[in-house]
């Protein structure tokens, strides 16, 4: 079996994982699909991807956890989080588990290539002109808090002492994707 360019899709929102794969397809991209982790592990025991693309927020569970379990699979692997709750507390989470890159939403098959190819880093990134504001400190706060809730919206809206409704406004209007 060839493996050169087999990749992995940790999606759960079907319509587009379809899409992606048909995609990758069309370039020469074998592509295995799951839509969690435990159906992830089953794929790994069968096959060795070379490249990964994982949604940071599947059903009810956290794509970290399947960051975590492909870098344990294969070290070498290529991975990128596909997110439309970008953040850089999650981007900091998901390089430290074994990501080599993260992408916000909406991403396409050229935007994921790109980011295959970027796993390397690049020391020539531009700084930030002017320190972060003070709404998009919140924003990366409640992400955060988010991310250690597991992303139930009630438990991290308890833990930052505001209404879940409130919570959830202010997560659909800076919504990513």
């Amino acid at each position: 079996m060839d493996d050169e360019r087999l990749l992995v899709l940790v999606e759960d929102d079907q319509d587009f994982a379809r899409t992606l794969r048909r995609s990758f397809e069309r370039r020469g991209w074998r592509v295995l699909l799951a839509d969690s982790h435990a159906v992830l592990a089953g794929l790994l025991a069968d096959h060795r991807p070379t490249h990964a693309v994982v949604d940071l927020k599947l059903d009810a569970e956290s794509g970290l956890v399947c960051v975590q379990t492909l870098h344990a699979h294969d070290a070498a692997m290529v991975i990128v989080v596909l997110t439309g709750f970008a953040s850089i507390a999650t981007a900091v989470e998901a390089i430290k588990l074994g990501a080599t890159n993260y992408l916000a939403k909406p991403s396409n098959t050229d935007d994921i290539e790109a980011a295959f190819a970027r796993s390397g880093g690049d020391i020539s990134a531009p700084l930030a002109p002017r320190p972060t504001s003070i709404k998009t400190l919140e924003w990366e706060h409640i992400h955060e808090v988010l991310k250690d809730s597991d992303f139930n919206i009630s438990e991290t809206a308890r833990r930052l002492g505001m209404h879940r409704r409130t919570l959830a406004r202010k997560l659909a209007k800076r919504q990513v994707g």
